[in-house]
């Protein structure tokens, strides 16, 4: 037998193999199998970003989340900093970011509790999906239920960490200074949604992840699955 006929028998013995997995009676099965990975792999993948996220320096220590100043706030930035003041923005900076690490430890439960219910269609969609639909399907299902428990954590880390006070500190100095614009954003709401946009970056990070590298994963049921839809795109 050719080489050439060898393959095509391959790829269609791997064809009637996936046709008799999703059809007929093993349906219910299967499909629940790969929604049950899913899960899996969704509940470790939230673990171990908000884990990362709310350990010393997980924001701050990541350039592509760290939360900086806002962008109305570029001014007293630029004005403080070139007349010997910049250590309060570095300060504010700081603290910001510990308000946002305190505040990720109130993501896994959530994200756990969303994951739970997932119905079975979802979690198939998902699969199927691109590389971050599992973080879009999360973010559309616990942006609310994640800003309701982070505001009220953030509202308080940022008085702990002190990030309040520098902030009035920084933009009482750049109010003293004359033919300023006075400005003051909302730190809370400002803080809030940063950490927000970082903890669904971290999360789609970790989903492609496992998407790309199944093999990786601890979970046999999670290498099986995410491997044959990998190797099925």
């Amino acid at each position: 037998m050719s080489d050439k006929r060898m393959i095509s028998l391959k790829y269609s013995w791997t064809f009637v193999l996936l046709a008799w997995s999703l059809t007929g009676r093993t349906q219910v099965i299967s499909q629940q199998q790969a929604g049950d990975a899913l899960k899996e792999a969704l509940s470790a993948g939230a673990q171990q970003a908000t884990a990362r996220l709310s350990a010393l320096n997980g924001y701050y220590g990541n350039p592509l989340i760290r939360i900086l100043m806002p962008d109305e706030a570029k001014p007293v930035v630029n004005t403080l900093q070139r007349v010997g003041l910049g250590y309060m923005v570095d300060s504010a900076v700081l603290a910001m970011n510990r308000a946002a690490e305190h505040a990720a430890t109130k993501a896994a439960p959530i994200f756990l509790h969303a994951i739970k219910q997932m119905q079975l269609q979802d979690a198939l969609q998902i699969l199927k999906g691109s590389d971050t639909a599992a973080t879009a399907y999360l973010r559309k299902t616990t942006y609310t239920d994640l800003k309701q428990a982070f505001q009220p954590v953030i509202d308080s880390s940022l008085q702990q960490t002190g990030a309040t006070r520098w902030w009035e500190k920084m933009f009482t100095a750049y109010d003293k200074i004359p033919f300023t614009r006075k400005i003051n954003p909302d730190l809370s709401g400002y803080v809030t949604d940063k950490a927000l946009q970082g903890l669904f970056l971290t999360i789609g990070q970790e989903e492609k992840n496992i998407r790309a590298h199944p093999e990786q994963q601890a979970s046999a049921l999670i290498r099986n699955i995410f491997g044959a839809v990998s190797s099925g795109r």
